[in-house]
């Protein structure tokens, strides 16, 4: 359905390399992935990072390819098709904490992190979330203190996507005494810092070969060289959020896609009162809203992206697209499961899975009811206070 005309040549050919691995190579074993029953392999990222996956947005100098948001996004789509764990390593890489480097980083910084996470031999994660501070971010109480030359990191961080499993962590925390925003900045830390402790892996109803579980700062020490932006940079840090929304959002597309795709083969095959279901109004009907969400969803996505060229997309333009898609992916997942029957409640059918997964991003990297306040803020020009 994607309009080919669209793309460039050297878009084209990303995405139909990533559409080729991820049915020849990551297929097979997608569902294994998902139960946990084994991770996703350190061999198999270094298998997306020399087909250059995992550094699509990144200058040559790096090791990337120098291509745009909209080249990465495609490549990402279509590897989440078949495999939501296989397609993360791109996200992070492409759309993650690793952007924050390539956008505020200093050379030195970026000289230094970026060729690991572009090779594939290590990942960075993010770390923001807290017990107390989900959607109100700047309410985090992590803090980092700077004792001769190293900050000194105490806190709790929670819902950390890569937790365990990345080598690194862009964690944000209160770097001053000020009061929310103002006080906020971030830096990087590594896996095996001492003092980091990781909590028991967490079991979600989704998003399953995607590691999660808390994380523990007892006086972290941290070289100084590490910070990345410091106390008052939280603001700036939007321009990374919208990159990272328009990957959250494409995810969401993917897994809608899968839903109408799987969908549309079932209800021809299947016959039910002598004819095949897709002979049904009702069930036309339902294919047809389908479609539409997942048309809609894409057209939002690719705007944003093509404006935004090797850079950030408009804020607004970025919620927009990740609100809309969160909420069709579970419009379109929840007709696959009505419309495959009592096979769409069955595991051994991958519509039950992807109903699961598409909730998971909805609530990832700012729920949709954060979404349309930002929407709205952005569309009036004018702040919004949430606290009383």
């Amino acid at each position: 359905m994607t309009d080919t005309a669209a793309f460039t040549d050297e878009q084209r050919a990303v995405r139909d390399m990533a559409a080729r691995l991820a049915s020849e190579r990551f297929a097979p074993h997608a569902r294994d992935w998902d139960t946990g029953r084994t991770p996703f392999p350190n061999i198999e990222r270094r298998r997306l990072a020399d087909l250059d996956l995992l550094g699509i947005v990144f200058p040559v100098e790096y090791g990337g390819i120098d291509g745009d948001l909209v080249m990465a996004l495609t490549a990402l789509e279509e590897v989440a098709k078949v495999s939501q764990a296989a397609a993360f390593q791109i996200f992070e890489a492409n759309v993650g904490a690793a952007r924050v480097i390539h956008l505020f980083g200093t050379e030195e910084q970026r000289s230094l992190l970026l060729p690991p996470i572009i090779r594939g031999e290590k990942t960075m994660a993010v770390a923001i979330s807290e017990p107390e501070a989900g959607s109100a971010a700047t309410d985090l109480s992590t803090a980092a203190t700077l004792i001769d030359g190293h900050y000194v990191v105490n806190g709790t961080k929670r819902w950390c996507s890569g937790a365990g499993r990345a080598e690194q962590y862009l964690v944000y925390c209160r770097l001053s005494n000020e009061r929310g925003a103002a006080g906020v900045g971030a830096l990087v830390v590594e896996r095996d810092a001492g003092g980091l402790v990781f909590g028991p892996p967490e079991e979600y109803m989704g998003l399953g070969g995607i590691a999660s579980a808390d994380m523990t700062f007892d006086d972290v020490r941290v070289p100084r060289d590490r910070l990345i932006v410091d106390a008052g940079g939280f603001k700036r840090l939007f321009e990374a959020f919208s990159i990272e929304r328009l990957g959250n959002a494409t995810m969401s597309l993917a897994v809608a896609v899968a839903s109408l795709e799987r969908t549309a083969r079932y209800i021809q095959d299947r016959v039910q009162f002598g004819r095949p279901v897709a002979e049904f109004q009702m069930v036309q009907s339902a294919l047809a809203d389908m479609v539409i969400d997942v048309e809609a969803a894409r057209l939002l996505i690719y705007r944003a992206a093509a404006g935004a060229g090797r850079g950030a997309p408009k804020p607004l333009e970025a919620s927009v697209a990740k609100c809309f898609a969160n909420e069709a992916a579970k419009r379109v997942t929840d007709h696959a499961v009505q419309l495959h029957g009592g096979y769409g409640y069955s595991r051994d059918y991958d519509v039950e899975r992807l109903h699961r997964d598409a909730h998971g991003w909805a609530i990832a990297g700012g729920t949709p009811a954060m979404q349309r306040i930002r929407i709205a803020s952005e569309y009036l020009g004018r702040r919004f206070a949430q606290r009383p």
